[in-house]
């Protein structure tokens, strides 16, 4: 039943699978995006500041990362990936996923990901996934890859994140909702190596 839903989505929204440009008017979408993006550089500036990655790199627009409720979302994303960073055996199941894996890939492993509930800790592990797809992107010069990736994560947001984010109130929900982020983060790498560990097994 959501096979065949997803699939018709794919026609007739290929902008959105393909360029993940913010051509859709859906507040939660576009700022999923946005959100997505300053998550990535803020990523990059940590682990390698050396390079310089912005948000038109991405395929956004020039100071979209500057809105305070925006900072102050990513920051609270970061502090769970700070944690799921720590856990080594994520960290070698995702380099194992490939920079250019295909799109049904990508989308067994986010469902997996969301199989059994949604939490804050488990949106970051998709874009925990995302980010270091897209960092590896960059450092093997394949750029036209960053923009499909970002492209499929607002694929998941739209099919699987899009009521429940809603329900919280917005991607502001993580700053009013957040709290254990520690645990969260723990649960999320968990279910993040289980999905990994799923799409191995199936493939």
């Amino acid at each position: 039943m959501a096979d065949s839903r997803e699939e018709g989505k794919e026609y007739q929204e290929p902008q959105g699978a393909e360029g993940g440009e913010d051509i859709i008017d859906d507040p939660i979408l576009e700022q999923g995006a946005v959100v997505l993006r300053a998550y990535v550089i803020e990523r990059i500036n940590t682990e390698e500041p050396s390079r310089h990655v912005s948000s038109e790199h991405l395929g956004g627009r020039p100071n979209e990362q500057q809105d305070p409720h925006v900072k102050e979302v990513v920051e609270q994303l970061l502090k769970i990936a700070d944690e799921m960073n720590r856990n080594a055996e994520l960290q070698r199941l995702i380099n194992q996923v490939q920079a250019n894996c295909a799109q049904d890939i990508f989308m067994k492993v986010a469902r997996n990901i969301f199989a059994d509930g949604i939490n804050w800790g488990r949106v970051v592990a998709l874009f925990h996934l995302a980010y270091r797809l897209i960092h590896r992107a960059l450092t093997t010069n394949h750029l036209e890859n960053i923009r499909t990736i970002i492209g499929w994560v607002l694929q998941v947001i739209r099919e699987q994140l899009h009521s429940w984010l809603v329900q919280q109130g917005g991607w502001e929900g993580v700053i009013s909702g957040f709290s254990r982020w520690r645990t969260v983060a723990i649960v999320a790498s968990v279910a993040l190596v289980a999905a990994i560990v799923y799409y191995r097994k199936t493939r």
